[in-house]
């Protein structure tokens, strides 16, 4: 399988549109389609914080579930968008209060579809996929050798968090230790989460959020090449956003 994976994008639809165009992705049919058979992987957080995210869900929405094109692993700010969707009481801060208030803007019956394409996408998609017979692992925070194969709620918090333990630094942020410098498996953990300033390789793993909605850049790592590929954002570039050592 060859596959493009795309690090967060958190509604940062531009530039989504132009690392698929540089990717050598066709738009004509309103969806990135490769004319080679290569398909594209998400490791979640599509939406918050950037100007178009309910965009981002229409057209991952119509790769993955609809055309069936493209795998998707959701992240943490999936989750509580999914569950303002369902009725659940959520704070809306931290990201969320700018694709509610994009959804909001629209019409009864647009809401209606954008909430149904998105928890259609969220119901349907693994906590982490599993790729290529084991070898490839999308998980948005990452994932620890050991949870391989398990789906339980312990590995639903590692997936979407982090490896966290409920501490957290003097800004309120939780302290995520750092799991990749301890992985010893064989398959390669793609995951993104935590924004660094360039995609991170460490023991068969990468990080590929690059913070493109703090003004980095938005970057896909190819595979089985292991090529990385990147776009620089257009928003302003926020330096305190972007964790350039690990606890």
């Amino acid at each position: 399988m060859k596959i493009d994976i795309i690090g967060d994008i958190h509604g940062c639809f531009t530039e989504f549109k132009n690392l698929t165009m540089q990717m050598g992705y066709s738009w004509d049919s309103g969806i990135p389609v490769h004319p080679h058979g290569r398909i594209l992987g998400f490791v979640g957080d599509l939406t918050d914080r950037g100007p178009e995210s309910l965009h981002v869900i229409e057209v991952v929405y119509e790769l993955v579930i609809k055309n069936k094109v493209a795998l998707y692993a959701p992240g943490n700010h999936c989750n509580k968008l999914y569950r303002y969707f369902s009725g659940n009481k959520v704070q809306i801060s931290h990201g969320l209060e700018t694709t509610v208030a994009e959804y909001q803007t629209l019409g009864n019956r647009e809401q209606k579809k954008v909430r149904k394409q998105f928890m259609e996408l969220y119901e349907q998609s693994p906590l982490y996929q599993l790729i290529d017979e084991g070898r490839l692992i999308i998980a948005h925070a990452g994932i620890r050798n050991d949870l391989i194969g398990q789906y339980g709620n312990k590995v639903k918090t590692f997936v979407l968090y982090g490896d966290i333990n409920g501490a957290k630094h003097p800004d309120g942020s939780p302290v995520r230790r750092d799991w990749a410098q301890a992985y010893k498996g064989k398959a390669w953990i793609v995951y993104g989460h935590t924004p660094v300033p360039e995609a991170r390789c460490v023991n068969h793993t990468y990080n590929i959020d690059t913070g493109c909605v703090f003004g980095g850049k938005l970057t896909a790592l190819r595979y089985p090449e292991m090529a990385l590929q990147s776009v620089p954002s257009s928003l302003p570039y926020i330096a305190e956003k972007f964790r350039t050592s690990f606890d």
